[in-house]
Protein backbone atom coordinates (compact mmCIF):
# COMPACT_ATOMS: atom_id res chain seq x y z
CA UNK A 1 0.00 0.00 0.00
CA UNK A 2 1.46 3.10 -1.46
CA UNK A 3 -0.66 5.66 0.93
CA UNK A 4 -0.30 5.12 4.56
CA UNK A 5 -4.11 4.76 6.47
CA UNK A 6 -3.40 5.10 10.48
CA UNK A 7 -6.01 3.83 12.93
CA UNK A 8 -6.13 6.12 15.37
CA UNK A 9 -8.91 5.01 17.72
CA UNK A 10 -10.33 1.28 18.65
CA UNK A 11 -12.70 0.76 21.13
CA UNK A 12 -15.22 -2.06 21.90
CA UNK A 13 -17.51 -3.74 24.18
CA UNK A 14 -17.26 -7.39 24.85
CA UNK A 15 -17.24 -10.20 27.11
CA UNK A 16 -13.88 -8.70 27.54
CA UNK A 17 -15.12 -5.38 28.98
CA UNK A 18 -14.69 -1.76 27.68
CA UNK A 19 -11.50 -0.24 28.66
CA UNK A 20 -8.44 -1.09 27.32
CA UNK A 21 -6.52 -1.09 30.52
CA UNK A 22 -9.74 -4.09 31.46
CA UNK A 23 -9.12 -5.89 27.92
CA UNK A 24 -5.48 -6.28 28.59
CA UNK A 25 -5.72 -7.60 31.81
CA UNK A 26 -8.41 -10.20 30.79
CA UNK A 27 -6.19 -11.26 27.59
CA UNK A 28 -2.88 -11.93 30.11
CA UNK A 29 -4.76 -14.63 32.44
CA UNK A 30 -5.78 -17.84 31.29
CA UNK A 31 -9.66 -18.02 32.18
CA UNK A 32 -12.50 -17.80 29.26
CA UNK A 33 -15.34 -15.62 29.38
CA UNK A 34 -18.10 -18.57 28.94
CA UNK A 35 -20.72 -19.00 31.19
CA UNK A 36 -24.03 -21.76 30.98
CA UNK A 37 -27.54 -20.23 29.70
CA UNK A 38 -30.40 -21.76 29.13
CA UNK A 39 -30.58 -21.54 25.21
CA UNK A 40 -32.21 -23.68 22.57
CA UNK A 41 -33.91 -25.85 25.65
CA UNK A 42 -30.76 -26.81 27.20
CA UNK A 43 -27.85 -25.18 29.58
CA UNK A 44 -25.46 -23.53 26.70
CA UNK A 45 -22.18 -22.24 27.03
CA UNK A 46 -21.63 -18.69 25.52
CA UNK A 47 -19.99 -15.57 25.95
CA UNK A 48 -22.19 -12.10 27.11
CA UNK A 49 -20.72 -9.22 26.67
CA UNK A 50 -19.20 -8.34 30.55
CA UNK A 51 -21.79 -6.54 33.34
CA UNK A 52 -19.88 -2.83 32.89
CA UNK A 53 -20.72 -3.53 29.16
CA UNK A 54 -24.48 -4.35 29.99
CA UNK A 55 -25.15 -1.59 32.11
CA UNK A 56 -24.04 1.01 29.42
CA UNK A 57 -26.22 -0.60 27.07
CA UNK A 58 -29.45 0.16 29.79
CA UNK A 59 -28.34 3.48 29.98
CA UNK A 60 -28.14 4.07 26.49
CA UNK A 61 -31.44 2.41 25.92
CA UNK A 62 -32.97 4.51 28.37
CA UNK A 63 -31.23 7.53 27.48
CA UNK A 64 -33.94 8.11 24.38
CA UNK A 65 -36.78 6.88 24.00
CA UNK A 66 -36.29 5.99 20.26
CA UNK A 67 -33.41 3.91 21.47
CA UNK A 68 -35.78 1.67 23.18
CA UNK A 69 -36.97 -0.50 20.37
CA UNK A 70 -33.71 -0.86 18.59
CA UNK A 71 -31.91 -4.62 18.41
CA UNK A 72 -28.84 -4.96 20.85
CA UNK A 73 -26.74 -5.41 17.84
CA UNK A 74 -27.56 -1.76 17.19
CA UNK A 75 -26.90 -0.15 20.54
CA UNK A 76 -23.63 -2.06 20.98
CA UNK A 77 -22.44 -0.42 17.95
CA UNK A 78 -23.69 2.78 19.02
CA UNK A 79 -21.86 2.47 22.22
CA UNK A 80 -18.54 1.35 20.84
CA UNK A 81 -18.74 3.98 17.93
CA UNK A 82 -19.39 6.87 20.72
CA UNK A 83 -16.00 6.07 22.73
CA UNK A 84 -14.05 5.44 19.37
CA UNK A 85 -14.97 9.00 18.02
CA UNK A 86 -14.28 10.55 21.84
CA UNK A 87 -10.34 8.72 21.83
CA UNK A 88 -9.97 9.92 18.29
CA UNK A 89 -10.91 13.56 19.25
CA UNK A 90 -13.39 13.48 16.13
CA UNK A 91 -16.63 15.84 16.63
CA UNK A 92 -19.75 16.51 14.93
CA UNK A 93 -17.90 19.23 12.41
CA UNK A 94 -15.70 16.26 11.24
CA UNK A 95 -16.55 14.80 7.69
CA UNK A 96 -16.14 11.22 8.09
CA UNK A 97 -17.99 7.85 6.47
CA UNK A 98 -19.31 4.88 8.49
CA UNK A 99 -19.37 1.24 7.48
CA UNK A 100 -20.54 -1.27 10.45
CA UNK A 101 -21.78 -4.72 9.45
CA UNK A 102 -23.18 -7.23 11.09
CA UNK A 103 -23.30 -11.18 10.10
CA UNK A 104 -26.59 -11.80 10.93
CA UNK A 105 -28.44 -8.05 12.44
CA UNK A 106 -30.75 -7.73 14.28
CA UNK A 107 -31.22 -11.35 15.53
CA UNK A 108 -33.19 -11.48 18.70
CA UNK A 109 -35.53 -8.12 17.55
CA UNK A 110 -36.70 -10.31 14.68
CA UNK A 111 -36.86 -13.47 16.32
CA UNK A 112 -39.17 -11.41 18.74
CA UNK A 113 -41.38 -10.32 16.03
CA UNK A 114 -41.79 -13.04 14.03
CA UNK A 115 -42.83 -14.92 16.86
CA UNK A 116 -45.51 -12.41 17.71
CA UNK A 117 -46.57 -12.43 13.97
CA UNK A 118 -46.94 -16.31 14.26
CA UNK A 119 -49.35 -15.87 17.47
CA UNK A 120 -51.33 -12.85 16.30
CA UNK A 121 -51.19 -12.49 12.60
CA UNK A 122 -50.18 -8.74 13.10
CA UNK A 123 -46.39 -7.28 12.55
CA UNK A 124 -45.01 -4.36 14.53
CA UNK A 125 -45.31 -0.93 12.98
CA UNK A 126 -41.55 -0.80 13.58
CA UNK A 127 -40.88 -4.54 13.18
CA UNK A 128 -39.38 -3.71 9.31
CA UNK A 129 -37.13 -0.41 10.29
CA UNK A 130 -35.83 -2.25 13.28
CA UNK A 131 -35.07 -5.22 11.75
CA UNK A 132 -32.99 -3.90 8.29
CA UNK A 133 -29.27 -4.69 8.40
CA UNK A 134 -28.67 -0.83 7.27
CA UNK A 135 -30.54 0.91 10.68
CA UNK A 136 -27.00 -0.21 12.00
CA UNK A 137 -24.62 2.37 10.27
CA UNK A 138 -28.19 4.41 9.84
CA UNK A 139 -28.46 4.99 14.25
CA UNK A 140 -24.70 5.00 13.96
CA UNK A 141 -24.44 7.92 11.85
CA UNK A 142 -27.44 9.66 13.68
CA UNK A 143 -25.91 9.10 17.37
CA UNK A 144 -22.97 10.51 16.15
CA UNK A 145 -24.28 13.55 14.14
CA UNK A 146 -22.00 12.52 11.38
CA UNK A 147 -22.47 13.76 7.69
CA UNK A 148 -20.53 11.26 5.96
CA UNK A 149 -21.57 8.27 3.88
CA UNK A 150 -22.69 5.39 5.49
CA UNK A 151 -22.65 1.77 4.91
CA UNK A 152 -23.53 -1.43 6.13
CA UNK A 153 -23.22 -4.77 4.93
CA UNK A 154 -23.37 -8.71 5.51
CA UNK A 155 -20.49 -10.69 4.54
CA UNK A 156 -20.41 -13.35 7.19
CA UNK A 157 -17.70 -13.45 9.62
CA UNK A 158 -15.34 -11.40 7.97
CA UNK A 159 -17.87 -8.86 7.66
CA UNK A 160 -15.79 -6.53 10.30
CA UNK A 161 -12.55 -6.62 8.14
CA UNK A 162 -14.35 -6.59 4.84
CA UNK A 163 -15.62 -3.08 6.80
CA UNK A 164 -11.35 -1.83 7.25
CA UNK A 165 -11.53 -3.10 3.33
CA UNK A 166 -14.07 -0.80 2.26
CA UNK A 167 -12.51 2.31 4.76
CA UNK A 168 -9.21 2.02 3.14
CA UNK A 169 -10.64 1.86 -0.12
CA UNK A 170 -12.48 4.91 0.16
CA UNK A 171 -9.69 6.78 1.71
CA UNK A 172 -6.99 5.88 -0.56
CA UNK A 173 -9.24 7.27 -3.25
CA UNK A 174 -9.45 10.21 -1.77
CA UNK A 175 -13.72 9.73 -1.21
CA UNK A 176 -13.00 10.88 2.31
CA UNK A 177 -10.12 11.81 4.71
CA UNK A 178 -12.03 10.10 7.85
CA UNK A 179 -13.70 6.68 8.20
CA UNK A 180 -15.20 4.52 11.29
CA UNK A 181 -15.14 0.84 10.56
CA UNK A 182 -16.22 -2.25 12.12
CA UNK A 183 -18.62 -4.84 13.46
CA UNK A 184 -21.23 -5.86 15.80
CA UNK A 185 -23.00 -8.87 16.63
CA UNK A 186 -25.74 -10.05 19.49
CA UNK A 187 -26.34 -13.80 18.38
CA UNK A 188 -26.71 -15.36 21.73
CA UNK A 189 -30.38 -16.61 21.22
CA UNK A 190 -32.46 -19.72 20.96
CA UNK A 191 -32.88 -19.92 17.14
CA UNK A 192 -29.25 -19.16 16.61
CA UNK A 193 -27.98 -21.57 18.39
CA UNK A 194 -30.32 -24.42 17.27
CA UNK A 195 -28.61 -23.13 14.10
CA UNK A 196 -25.34 -23.80 14.89
CA UNK A 197 -26.10 -27.15 16.99
CA UNK A 198 -27.80 -28.24 12.95
CA UNK A 199 -24.25 -27.76 11.31
CA UNK A 200 -22.87 -29.66 14.28
CA UNK A 201 -20.42 -27.26 14.92
CA UNK A 202 -21.22 -25.88 18.28
CA UNK A 203 -19.22 -27.46 21.35
CA UNK A 204 -20.67 -29.78 23.89
CA UNK A 205 -17.90 -29.73 25.99
CA UNK A 206 -17.66 -29.40 29.75
CA UNK A 207 -14.33 -29.32 30.55
CA UNK A 208 -12.04 -26.52 31.58
CA UNK A 209 -12.06 -25.40 28.25
CA UNK A 210 -15.07 -25.67 26.51
CA UNK A 211 -13.85 -24.33 22.97
CA UNK A 212 -10.43 -25.62 21.72
CA UNK A 213 -10.08 -22.62 19.30
CA UNK A 214 -6.08 -23.69 17.72
CA UNK A 215 -5.90 -26.80 18.81
CA UNK A 216 -5.09 -28.92 15.63
CA UNK A 217 -5.61 -32.46 16.94
CA UNK A 218 -8.89 -32.01 18.60
CA UNK A 219 -11.88 -34.63 17.44
CA UNK A 220 -14.66 -32.75 17.75
CA UNK A 221 -16.38 -28.99 17.31
CA UNK A 222 -15.97 -26.44 19.88
CA UNK A 223 -17.28 -23.77 18.47
CA UNK A 224 -19.05 -21.27 20.80
CA UNK A 225 -20.89 -18.13 20.26
CA UNK A 226 -20.17 -14.81 21.68
CA UNK A 227 -21.58 -11.06 21.66
CA UNK A 228 -20.40 -7.21 20.79
CA UNK A 229 -19.03 -5.07 18.80
CA UNK A 230 -15.65 -3.12 17.67
CA UNK A 231 -15.04 -0.18 15.56
CA UNK A 232 -11.93 1.68 14.62
CA UNK A 233 -11.45 5.13 13.41
CA UNK A 234 -9.38 5.15 10.06
CA UNK A 235 -7.50 8.46 8.80
CA UNK A 236 -5.20 8.84 6.06
CA UNK A 237 -1.44 9.76 5.99
CA UNK A 238 0.67 9.26 9.18
CA UNK A 239 -0.97 10.57 12.57
CA UNK A 240 1.24 11.33 15.64
CA UNK A 241 -1.43 9.92 17.63
CA UNK A 242 -1.77 6.51 15.74
CA UNK A 243 -2.30 3.33 17.40
CA UNK A 244 -1.11 1.73 14.56
CA UNK A 245 -0.96 1.45 10.35
CA UNK A 246 -2.61 -0.34 8.05
CA UNK A 247 0.37 -1.76 5.67
CA UNK A 248 -1.12 -4.36 4.02
CA UNK A 249 -4.45 -5.69 2.98
CA UNK A 250 -5.42 -8.64 1.07
CA UNK A 251 -8.69 -10.99 0.17
CA UNK A 252 -10.37 -13.67 -1.42
CA UNK A 253 -12.83 -16.28 -2.36
CA UNK A 254 -12.94 -19.45 -3.56
CA UNK A 255 -15.16 -22.35 -5.53
CA UNK A 256 -17.26 -24.16 -2.83
CA UNK A 257 -18.55 -27.43 -2.73
CA UNK A 258 -21.28 -26.36 -0.24
CA UNK A 259 -22.26 -22.98 1.33
CA UNK A 260 -20.64 -23.58 4.05
CA UNK A 261 -17.36 -25.79 2.88
CA UNK A 262 -13.67 -24.45 2.78
CA UNK A 263 -10.71 -26.22 0.50
CA UNK A 264 -8.69 -28.63 2.71
CA UNK A 265 -5.46 -26.11 2.71
CA UNK A 266 -8.15 -23.22 2.27
CA UNK A 267 -7.10 -21.55 -0.79
CA UNK A 268 -8.89 -17.86 0.05
CA UNK A 269 -6.50 -17.66 3.13
CA UNK A 270 -3.08 -18.51 1.07
CA UNK A 271 -4.63 -16.24 -1.89
CA UNK A 272 -5.68 -12.82 1.08
CA UNK A 273 -2.18 -13.60 2.97
CA UNK A 274 -0.38 -13.18 0.13
CA UNK A 275 -2.17 -10.10 -1.44
CA UNK A 276 -1.65 -8.45 2.54
CA UNK A 277 1.90 -9.48 2.11
CA UNK A 278 3.27 -8.92 -1.40
CA UNK A 279 5.60 -5.80 -0.13
CA UNK A 280 6.17 -7.35 2.62
CA UNK A 281 9.33 -9.26 3.94
CA UNK A 282 7.69 -12.74 5.55
CA UNK A 283 10.49 -13.07 8.08
CA UNK A 284 8.95 -9.53 9.59
CA UNK A 285 5.75 -11.12 10.25
CA UNK A 286 6.09 -11.43 14.22
CA UNK A 287 2.05 -12.92 14.97
CA UNK A 288 -0.81 -14.07 12.75
CA UNK A 289 -4.17 -13.74 15.29
CA UNK A 290 -5.96 -16.45 13.50
CA UNK A 291 -9.68 -16.86 12.56
CA UNK A 292 -9.48 -20.22 14.07
CA UNK A 293 -13.30 -20.54 15.36
CA UNK A 294 -12.49 -24.10 17.34
CA UNK A 295 -13.73 -25.83 14.83
CA UNK A 296 -11.81 -29.12 13.01
CA UNK A 297 -11.86 -28.62 9.84
CA UNK A 298 -11.47 -24.26 9.96
CA UNK A 299 -8.96 -24.15 12.15
CA UNK A 300 -6.62 -27.51 10.82
CA UNK A 301 -7.07 -25.93 7.36
CA UNK A 302 -6.30 -22.49 7.71
CA UNK A 303 -3.35 -23.90 9.71
CA UNK A 304 -2.28 -25.30 6.36
CA UNK A 305 -2.51 -22.26 4.24
CA UNK A 306 -0.03 -20.75 6.73
CA UNK A 307 2.14 -23.08 6.65
CA UNK A 308 1.69 -22.66 2.16
CA UNK A 309 2.84 -19.05 2.77
CA UNK A 310 5.07 -19.24 5.27
CA UNK A 311 7.34 -22.28 5.14
CA UNK A 312 8.69 -23.34 7.87
CA UNK A 313 9.53 -20.71 9.46
CA UNK A 314 5.98 -19.92 10.88
CA UNK A 315 5.19 -16.30 13.12
CA UNK A 316 3.46 -16.67 16.16
CA UNK A 317 0.25 -17.83 16.03
CA UNK A 318 -2.59 -17.52 18.23
CA UNK A 319 -6.83 -16.11 18.34
CA UNK A 320 -9.01 -15.21 20.85
CA UNK A 321 -11.81 -17.48 20.15
CA UNK A 322 -11.17 -20.26 22.94
CA UNK A 323 -11.72 -17.22 25.27
CA UNK A 324 -14.72 -14.80 24.10
CA UNK A 325 -16.05 -17.33 21.58
CA UNK A 326 -16.65 -16.09 18.28
CA UNK A 327 -18.71 -13.12 17.42
CA UNK A 328 -19.57 -14.07 14.03
CA UNK A 329 -19.15 -10.22 12.33
CA UNK A 330 -17.80 -8.35 14.85
CA UNK A 331 -14.91 -11.18 15.16
CA UNK A 332 -12.05 -9.49 12.68
CA UNK A 333 -12.47 -6.09 14.44
CA UNK A 334 -12.04 -8.03 17.87
CA UNK A 335 -9.24 -9.97 16.62
CA UNK A 336 -7.45 -6.51 15.09
CA UNK A 337 -7.95 -4.85 18.71
CA UNK A 338 -5.87 -7.97 19.85
CA UNK A 339 -3.45 -7.53 17.79
CA UNK A 340 -3.09 -3.78 18.38
CA UNK A 341 -2.89 -4.59 21.91
CA UNK A 342 -0.07 -7.22 21.04
CA UNK A 343 1.82 -4.50 19.51
CA UNK A 344 1.13 -1.74 22.23
CA UNK A 345 2.81 -3.72 25.15
CA UNK A 346 5.23 -5.69 22.72
CA UNK A 347 3.99 -8.90 24.50
CA UNK A 348 2.61 -12.10 23.00
CA UNK A 349 -0.68 -13.97 24.12
CA UNK A 350 -0.58 -17.69 23.07
CA UNK A 351 -3.63 -20.04 23.58
CA UNK A 352 -3.01 -22.02 27.18
CA UNK A 353 -3.72 -25.06 26.23
CA UNK A 354 -1.67 -24.65 22.51
CA UNK A 355 1.90 -25.73 22.11
CA UNK A 356 4.00 -23.13 23.55
CA UNK A 357 5.35 -20.78 21.98
CA UNK A 358 8.07 -18.00 22.96
CA UNK A 359 8.32 -14.71 21.70
CA UNK A 360 11.98 -14.29 20.86
CA UNK A 361 12.01 -10.50 19.28
CA UNK A 362 10.06 -7.18 19.37
CA UNK A 363 6.31 -7.26 18.02
CA UNK A 364 6.24 -4.94 14.86
CA UNK A 365 4.22 -6.51 12.54
CA UNK A 366 0.54 -8.39 12.90
CA UNK A 367 -1.61 -10.15 10.61
CA UNK A 368 -4.77 -10.55 10.87
CA UNK A 369 -7.41 -13.28 9.32
CA UNK A 370 -11.22 -13.62 9.10
CA UNK A 371 -13.30 -15.87 6.85
CA UNK A 372 -16.95 -16.70 6.51
CA UNK A 373 -19.74 -18.99 5.23
CA UNK A 374 -18.87 -18.52 1.27
CA UNK A 375 -15.38 -19.07 1.59
CA UNK A 376 -14.48 -15.20 1.57
CA UNK A 377 -11.50 -14.09 3.39
CA UNK A 378 -9.84 -10.98 4.59
CA UNK A 379 -6.44 -10.28 5.34
CA UNK A 380 -5.11 -7.63 6.84
CA UNK A 381 -1.30 -6.51 7.78
CA UNK A 382 -0.73 -4.20 11.19
CA UNK A 383 2.42 -2.74 12.24
CA UNK A 384 4.04 0.09 14.38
Amino acid sequence: MSTTISITAIASLSPLGNAPEEIWKKYLDKNHCFSEHFLDQKNTFVAKIDADSTEIIRKLKQSDNKYKSLDQSVLYAIAASRQAMQNAGWNINDVFGINIGSSRGATDLFEKHHQEYLKTGKAQTLASPTTTLGNISSWVAHDLQSSGPEISHSITCSTALHAVLNGVAWLKAGMADKFLVGGTEAPLTDFTIAQMRALKIYSSRAEEYPNLALDLEKKQNTMILGEGAGVCCLEIGKKENALAYIEGIGYATEILEHSISISAEATCFQKSMKMALQNTDLSKVDVIVMHAPGTVKGDLTEYKAIQKVFGESLPLLTTNKWKIGHTFGASGILSMEFAILMLQHNRFIGVPFAKAQAQTKPIKKVLINAVGFGGNAVSVLLSV
